[in-house]
């Protein structure tokens, strides 16, 4: 089933455009990688799934596909590592957009926190101030927080920025677990090598557009240039 389609989608901000004549589509249940030259759009194109930006021209369509069902883990600021808040409280945060008008949370939305919880391995850490827990363990938080929103889709802003190796490779195979579980993913990274080996498509944004399996951009010439000339690595 299809849930994205942007057809010749342009982006930016005013009358200057970031990226023109943009084609590509996401379907349930793939594992999409946007990747690209900094400045290149990414993150203006991540606020335009997220509806908080509209197309300067062409078209995005969301077919099935509600604003509160996207679930979204955000590069961290210093201000939000800092966030005096408890791992529960944090992950039951994720469920506001289907509070509507309610106040509380109700007994199914703190069952889905708990749950989530124990998927990502949290449940020791409830009590725990989100503050002191390691660049890891709050990134886990946040991801838990976003599958509280959604059991459909997440969008993934650079998740492992700033952790450690180890850590960035269990984060790549929790997130790529996921998908596998059927939740849909869209990540904006740095890592080439990452991208050629979890995602199922890849969207290459800049001088350059592409849009297509991971094999077909391992062979096309702007695949080619970045596996070769940077071994695979950040752009």
């Amino acid at each position: 089933m299809e849930l994205i389609r942007a057809e010749h989608l342009s982006l930016g901000y005013d009358s200057h455009n970031i990226i023109e004549d943009l084609n590509f589509s996401v379907n349930e249940g793939d594992y999409l990688c946007i990747v690209g030259e900094n400045g290149a759009g990414k993150s203006t194109l991540m606020k335009t799934l997220l509806k908080l930006l509209a197309p300067t021209g062409g078209q995005i369509r969301f077919d099935g596909l509600k604003k509160n069902e996207i679930g979204y883990l955000p590069q961290q600021t210093q201000v939000q590592k800092d966030f005096p808040a408890s791992v529960y409280e944090i992950v039951l945060s994720g469920c506001q957009a289907h509070c509507g008008l309610r106040p509380f949370y109700n007994r199914e939305e703190k069952k889905r926190a708990l749950e989530n919880m124990e998927k990502l391995e949290l449940t020791d850490l409830r009590n725990r101030c989100y503050r002191e827990l390691s660049g890891g363990q709050q990134q886990r938080v946040l991801l838990a927080r976003a599958l509280c929103a959604t059991r459909k889709i997440l969008l993934l802003d650079e998740p492992v920025s700033g952790l450690d190796p180890k850590v960035t490779v269990e984060m790549y195979e929790l997130i790529a677990g996921l998908n596998a579980d059927g939740i849909t993913v869209i990540m904006i990274t740095h890592d080439i090598s990452a991208a050629l080996r979890y995602a199922s498509h890849i969207l290459h944004i800049g001088e350059d557009i592409f849009f297509g399996t991971r094999d077909e951009y391992a062979k096309s010439p702007v695949g080619r240039y970045f596996t070769e000339k940077m071994g695979g690595q950040a752009l």
